[in-house]
């Protein structure tokens, strides 16, 4: 393939149409043409994918886009219409642009435009209003035995799942997407239900949220305008993320009430607060359910003698929040023994007591992408966990389910 000037373009339209991400797509262009898969390869394949839709290539608006290169064939500079047409976008939507040239990086158009449609909108509102449509929205309330008086409260807790994330085992060793997302968080939980089946639980805290989404916006970014590496379309990963979390509750409420508490989070605090509020209609009709789905960043929760308080923790020290808790819930905190937060974002396990609140971080079942395998920041157990917390006693158990 080194040696071949022109790709196929038809088939890797072709298959670009049956595969989610130009990564797979490359790969899969490469076995049908019977060649080895390279990066020049990935690159070439993403960026006849890129053509064919509507781009905008503001270096400072898309943090990562590929760039589109402004080169002809002969070695001279298109102008900006030539570029346009080239690469299907839409002149009368350009704004301003610059030509930027830098050795070593060939040449390219800095594009700012007027107003770029989001694609396939119209298709996701379809959607998800077809999807919601399709649901009962009356879970059927469930009618309990009496409580066991020695019986525990079990946490569960998908932290960082990322369903969205990218992670090619080509460049850091190991697959992570969203089939593979959504089917560890199933899996997790289910081996946390069955670890935890020697105690008696007769209430359950569900924590969600905390990127549970990998991005925010249609242009694969962060709610902070952080690019990432996708899996899927944003839109496809959101109804991913609604069905997984249906599902799971569905399962959990076999087993007890559930509580389900929200923590909103920086790579998706504008999707994931929506995802809750949906999952919270679904399920007005069920008595065996609450919900705790506000935008505030910490959440706390009573459990007979434990005050537990749950928060995504990309904000302020963990030092700082027994003294937090302390004043955001002084009734409960006067009130209970055993005091403890559960905090997420860093991916793996850390524990401390600071005079008298356990603060934990947990770890996530996602695959380390790109920047993390770059900066080093992978190797830490993929895992979902649990917690058993007893009513008079605290926190006995841990339990973690690893993949």
């Amino acid at each position: 393939m080194s040696k071949e000037k022109k790709y196929d373009e038809g088939l890797i339209r072709s298959l670009g149409k049956e595969i989610s991400g130009s990564t797979e797509v490359a790969k899969a262009y490469a076995k049908a043409k019977n060649v080895e898969y390279t990066e020049t390869i990935r690159k070439n394949v993403s960026r006849i994918l890129c053509s064919d839709k509507d781009t905008d290539t503001n270096q400072y608006t898309t943090k990562g886009v590929s760039r589109l290169s402004a080169l002809k064939e002969d070695g001279t500079i298109m102008d900006i219409r030539e570029y346009c047409d080239t690469y299907k976008l839409p002149f009368d939507q350009v704004k301003s642009y610059k030509l930027v040239t830098h050795s070593g990086n060939g040449a390219y158009y800095n594009i700012a435009s007027t107003y770029v449609s989001i694609e396939s909108e119209s298709d996701f509102h379809k959607d998800i209003l077809d999807s919601i449509s399709r649901m009962s929205n009356r879970p059927k309330t469930i009618k309990r035995k009496e409580k066991s008086a020695e019986s525990y409260l079990l946490v569960v807790d998908p932290a960082d799942v990322h369903i969205g994330k990218l992670a090619d085992s080509f460049e850091v060793g190991e697959d992570y997407n969203s089939q593979i997302a959504v089917k560890r968080v199933r899996e997790g939980v289910e081996g946390i239900l069955q670890k935890a089946s020697g105690f008696k639980i007769d209430q359950i805290l569900f924590i969600g949220g905390n990127d549970i989404l990998h991005v925010d916006t249609p242009k694969n970014t962060t709610t902070a305008g952080t690019f990432q590496n996708t899996d899927g379309m944003w839109y496809r990963n959101f109804l991913m993320a609604k069905s997984i979390y249906i599902d799971v509750l569905d399962r959990l409420l076999e087993v007890a009430d559930v509580h389900f508490v929200f923590n909103p989070s920086n790579h998706d605090y504008m999707t994931g607060f929506f995802l809750a509020d949906i999952i919270q209609t679904y399920y007005k009709n069920c008595k065996n359910i609450t919900f705790d789905c506000s935008i505030a960043h910490r959440k706390y929760y009573t459990y007979h003698k434990n005050l537990i308080g749950t928060s995504h923790g990309d904000g302020g020290k963990a030092a700082n929040l027994p003294l937090t808790m302390a004043h955001e819930a002084k009734e409960d905190w006067a009130k209970t023994d055993h005091k403890y937060f559960y905090i997420h974002h860093i991916h793996h396990k850390t524990s401390k007591d600071y005079m008298g609140v356990c603060v934990e971080t947990l770890r996530s079942p996602s695959g380390s992408d790109s920047w993390h395998s770059k900066e080093q920041h992978h190797y830490a157990p993929k895992a979902i966990e649990g917690f058993i917390h007893s009513k008079n006693f605290g926190q006995v158990s841990r339990i973690t389910h690893i993949f």
